[in-house]
């Protein structure tokens, strides 16, 4: 395995030292740093794994993201209440101080774990070579990303079967208990969807209208393509009205994440990960109004990466650990619009 494999994968320029090579003790991994930790990544090194990973992600890129050093932190938020202001009367001195709220929202994070295994022939046969290992090692980042930003968005403790959704609630779980729900009762996506996700969020929010985004999953922004567009020449109105009316509107990047129409101004973001297949018939998904950085995303600073040569297997397995958590920062900033039909 190349010494630069995981700075590769990280687009990292550091060099990973210690012992590389297979060994008969299976606990023997890979030894970075320069505490000289088993299978940890120095806290620059993990820094810019953990970019890798979130580079084909679309939530990973918007949220907020905390880089913990512990698996569980507290964090502050200041709230004075919409109105402060009184009149005031000539030499009056009657007036109450106003009050000052602190309160504090809980992260906590749970240990998660992607293991992948290479054959001996599989590096010996493949055009690649030894280049195989470095290919894979960046599509198991990817691919532990977009795994971890579904659990993000939906875990949830009381499922069965998947355990890996039982890790933690995620933000759509969250969201519907603690922020503003309107119900569609199955009604297809159109205006009045996005009008009563707005009319449903709180007036001093609205101050920051130019900063707030719907979130939606692609089959409710490709039902809502549908029902506004009209070919004109094969010209789409909104694409006109996205790139000339109101200016170019800049993609998240990566596979997905794109700003596609507008709703009242605000721009509808595709999140693909968000479940479209609820309800009885699995047919209803959510529409989602809020601030993207009101998602934060908890990833304990230390990734341990492991990679052991099993002779009687001739493979070499890995086993890559990290800690993640997710939590809404203002819940009171957040609306669902649930039951939303996808449309057949």
């Amino acid at each position: 395995m190349s010494n630069e494999l995981l700075a590769k994968a990280a687009a990292a320029d550091t060099t990973l030292t210690g012992s590389m090579a297979g060994s008969a003790d299976p606990t023997d991994g890979i030894h970075v740093g320069s505490e000289g930790k088993g299978g940890l990544l120095n806290p620059e090194q993990s820094a810019r794994f953990l970019d890798y990973m979130f580079d084909a992600t679309v939530i990973g890129k918007v949220a907020r993201t905390v880089r913990m050093r512990a698996d569980t932190t507290e964090i502050d938020r200041i709230g004075v209440g919409e109105k402060l202001m009184k009149l005031a009367a000539e030499a009056d001195n009657t007036g109450t101080n106003a009050a000052v709220t602190f309160s504090k929202i809980s992260l906590t994070t749970k240990k998660l774990r992607l293991d992948w295994e290479l054959s001996t022939e599989s590096l010996e046969d493949n055009i690649e070579g030894a280049d195989l290992e470095d290919h894979i090692a960046r599509l198991m980042a990817t691919q532990a990303g977009n795994d971890i930003e579904d659990v993000v968005l939906n875990g949830d403790t009381s499922l069965t079967g998947d355990a890996l959704y039982k890790a933690f609630d995620g933000i759509v779980k969250i969201a519907k208990a603690n922020g503003h729900v309107v119900d569609a009762d199955s009604a297809n996506i159109s205006r009045e969807v996005f009008n009563n996700a707005l009319k449903a969020l709180p007036r001093k929010y609205k101050q920051r209208r130019p900063d707030l985004r719907f979130l939606s999953g692609s089959n409710l922004i490709q039902d809502y393509l549908y029902s506004t567009s009209q070919n004109i020449q094969n010209v789409n109105p909104q694409d006109i009205a996205s790139s000339i009316i109101r200016g170019d509107q800049a993609g998240l990047g990566g596979p997905a994440g794109f700003v596609a129409p507008f709703a009242f101004g605000i721009p509808i973001v595709e999140v693909p990960l968000l479940k479209e297949t609820q309800g009885a018939d699995n047919d209803l998904g959510d529409v989602h109004l809020t601030f993207p950085n009101n998602v934060v995303i908890g990833i304990k600073r230390d990734v341990t990466v492991y990679r052991f040569f099993w002779p009687k297997k001739d493979s070499i397995e890995y086993t890559m650990y990290t800690r993640v958590g997710c939590q809404i920062e203002q819940a009171d900033a957040w609306v669902v619009v649930k039951n939303v039909k996808v449309a057949s």
